[in-house]
């Protein structure tokens, strides 16, 4: 049993560094999550499928390190695991994937074992779990359903990425699923896309709308607004010397879901949550820069 389940494509990384070399690291944006709440001594399990191949088992490496349960990751011999590259300039990070036709993309909902979401407290996923082909989109689908079936709380980040899919489609599919869920973490900018308002209030309103219970919205380097539906707060920016914001969403959905499973207190969570994500972003790559919780 584990307190939270994550399902989505683990990626590994190479990110360029300022001296013209590669550093390689590990993703996906699931992936990530999972780490970050395992590091604040959270029971995390991982449901994903990877391929037969180097990064696969360097994946498994970090998460037995991490203490991620990956009972539930599948190997797929002579399938590959999904790349991507990050490189910086003065606009901030961008992205370059080689993920098409990964182990992932390939997950099917008979793969998804219902029985470990229904042990579990909660379950989390994402956009981009939705976005990357139909097939993982049918699995995610489904686990989802599974877990609003039995009263599971299910925690989602829409994390758009509008070069998997049209933004009129990520729309109806993410808003389709947070109708299913209890908390949903968006990002600012990417719910003015999905949801073509401008203020956090009226975006939080909106979500609120759709039937989440709790909406907390990064709004990057200004901090988070969060919301139980009796009034919104609004927790500024903590000042760091960053140099990479990759990850830093999704360091802040582990830390927030950790802390939320503990305490049920939506602004100590958020508040805690704030500052490790500040702090992810003063190292390089999504995963090495992570705070760990106090013991």
């Amino acid at each position: 049993m584990a307190d939270l389940i994550c399902l989505g494509e683990p990626l590994f990384e190479l990110t360029a560094c300022p001296n013209g070399s590669f550093k390689g690291g590990f993703g996906g944006d699931v992936s990530n999550v999972a780490v970050a709440a395992a590091r604040q001594g959270t029971n995390v399990a991982l449901i994903a499928c990877i391929g037969g191949d180097h990064f696969g088992e360097k994946l498994r490496g970090l998460w037995s390190r991490e203490g991620v349960n990956h009972e539930h990751v599948q190997s797929a011999l002579g399938e590959d695991t999904g790349l991507y590259f990050v490189f910086h300039d003065e606009r901030g990070h961008h992205f370059v994937y080689r993920r098409k036709g990964s182990a992932a993309s390939r997950m099917l909902p008979a793969q998804v074992p219902d029985d470990v979401i229904l042990n579990a407290r909660m379950f989390y996923t994402s956009g981009i779990s939705l976005g990357v082909s139909p097939e993982l989109k049918s699995a995610t689908q489904h686990a989802i359903q599974t877990a609003q079936a039995s009263g599971i709380q299910i925690a989602f980040d829409p994390n758009l990425r509008t070069a998997l899919w049209p933004l009129d489609k990520a729309r109806q599919i993410t808003h389709e699923a947070m109708r299913k869920c209890s908390i949903v973490l968006p990002g600012l900018d990417d719910a003015r896309q999905l949801t073509g308002l401008h203020s956090p209030e009226e975006i939080i309103s909106f979500y609120h709308d759709l039937g989440p219970e709790v909406v907390a919205l990064s709004l990057g380097a200004d901090g988070v607004s969060v919301s139980e539906g009796q009034g919104i707060h609004t927790i500024s920016g903590v000042v760091v010397r960053a140099v990479d914001a990759t990850g830093a969403g999704d360091c802040f959905n582990g830390i927030f879901l950790s802390a939320y499973l503990k305490s049920k207190d939506v602004l100590k969570s958020a508040e805690l949550a704030n500052r490790g994500a500040a702090l992810s972003t003063t190292g390089y790559g999504a995963v090495d820069p992570i705070p760990y919780g106090k013991p």
